[in-house]
């Protein structure tokens, strides 16, 4: 494709979308209670998923349409039985190349990210205590998933790690998450509960981002938070703890949404492209590659159409009403 057509992923409301989240899998090793069902989902059959050529073939697209950075997500991606092989294939892209993890399988792979130069890990730790990642993950592997994350980090590894606040969840843990910036350099990042197929949301589960700033306050002392810079594109704003050596978000996607600045596309593990985290609709773009049909017509389509807000949920009452998300898929199906 010629140098011409970068940057050509312009929705209507002028933002280049160059960010590339695919998901590899709609498998996990947890359960945790606001990714998905008790019960599970339904699974896409194995024929109808992405295979590792096929992952390469759309990385590969979507660069030539000016995507630069590129980030694996699941389910739990490290799950994929040829993890290496599309890791490998990435990795010789233009790309900014990242995944996101629940952490339990991280040390069979770390020498892998070490040898292809993936640096930036997201590491999903909603709890510190033991009982607690039982409850909300439906699982054991409390202390495995420590250890790889201090591997990680021991190993020079840029961390950041995602906590999915739910009031009566793990709200009382917002001080000890927030003092691992104490005694580690990573980025703490705490994410609001949004509504997804099966996970029982609603707004009075919801802790806004005033809330988390009041409460760390009232511990720490306003005077030794500071608010950092937004980055360019940003999801998480900032703030840091005097004399820590980390810092900490906070990913107000409900309560304070970032959409005018957004740049995210999202592929799902079955081939459909969505064009928003809150949306319904989805374009099959597996199906048409196979089909041997026009791909990038549809990415360019779907960027094109892409909301404004939230999938046009641009307020608090359109998010709430369950019959404009019912039809989303849930996250693990998404890709985190």
């Amino acid at each position: 494709m010629s140098p011409a057509n970068i940057h050509e992923l312009k929705d209507k409301f002028g933002r280049i979308h160059n960010y590339l989240r695919i998901s590899l899998i709609e498998k996990c090793n947890l359960r945790c209670k606001y990714c998905m069902p008790a019960d599970g989902i339904p699974l896409s059959p194995k024929a109808s998923l992405m295979s590792a050529e096929e992952v390469l073939e759309f990385a590969r697209i979507f660069v030539g349409l000016g995507v630069n950075k590129i980030r694996l997500t699941g389910g739990e991606p490290l799950l994929r039985k040829d993890i290496y092989e599309i890791l490998e294939g990435l990795s010789e892209l233009p790309v900014d190349l990242s995944l996101t993890t629940n952490g339990l399988l991280i040390d069979r792979h770390v020498d892998n990210f070490q040898k292809l130069g993936i640096k930036n890990i997201n590491f999903s730790l909603d709890t510190l205590r033991e009982e607690r990642f039982f409850e909300i993950t439906r699982r054991t592997g409390f202390q495995k998933t420590l250890d790889n994350f201090r591997l990680l980090h021991d190993q020079g590894f840029n961390l950041k790690i995602n906590v999915v606040l739910v009031k009566g969840m793990n709200e009382d843990e917002l001080v000890d998450l927030v003092n691992l910036t104490r005694d580690f350099d990573v980025s703490v990042r705490f994410i609001e509960f949004m509504p997804f197929d099966g996970n029982s949301w609603d707004r009075s589960k919801m802790i806004s981002e005033k809330e988390v700033l009041d409460q760390l306050g009232a511990h720490f002392g306003s005077d030794r938070i500071t608010s950092l810079p937004n980055e360019e594109n940003f999801t998480a704003r900032k703030f840091k703890i005097s004399d820590y050596r980390g810092d900490f978000g906070i990913i107000s996607s409900v309560t304070n949404p970032f959409c005018g600045t957004c740049n995210r596309i999202r592929l799902t593990a079955n081939g459909r492209i969505k064009n928003c985290l809150f949306s319904n609709q989805e374009t099959d773009l597996l199906a048409a590659m196979r089909a041997g049909e026009n791909v990038e017509t549809l990415i360019l389509e779907s960027i094109l159409n892409k909301k404004a807000v939230r999938a046009g949920m641009d307020n608090m009452e359109k998010l709430s009403d369950p019959a404009l998300h019912s039809d989303n898929r849930s996250m693990i199906a998404i890709g985190g």
